[in-house]
């Protein structure tokens, strides 16, 4: 069983940066591959940024790389989401997620199959 607390949301002017942190509670936490996703207002929920466990492989959304870096630290059962260059389409609820499997959360949407998911924290970016 992994439980997932993600904190760090908040208001930011666009072109401005904020860092998500997600902390997992459970032992075979560093097990687990970690991942970002968002929902914004009336869309799906998609695809930000994915680590494997042992944090040597990531992966992004294309309309996030180069802004947002995804990083894990295993000794504080923790993942981060950097997110720099912040847009008003950055708007949205972000959640962090985590499975065995990499591939379920960059197999496309509507990902019910990963294991577990956070509740969530609301990132607001203005124009």
């Amino acid at each position: 069983q992994v439980q997932l607390d993600e904190s760090g949301g908040g208001l930011v002017q666009a072109g401005g940066s904020l860092r998500l942190s997600c902390a997992a509670s459970g032992h075979t936490y560093s097990r687990y591959a970690m991942g970002w996703f968002r929902q914004a207002p009336g869309k799906e929920r998609e695809f930000v940024a994915a680590i494997s466990y042992s944090g040597s492989n990531t992966y992004y959304a294309d309309s996030v790389k180069g802004r947002f870096t995804i990083s894990r630290d295993n000794a504080k059962n923790t993942v981060y989401l950097q997110m720099n260059s912040l847009k008003p389409e950055d708007t949205a609820v972000y959640y962090c997620a985590a499975d065995p499997s990499i591939a379920t959360m960059l197999g496309g949407g509507p990902y019910h199959g990963i294991d577990y998911w956070g509740k969530g924290t609301l990132v607001t970016v203005s124009s």
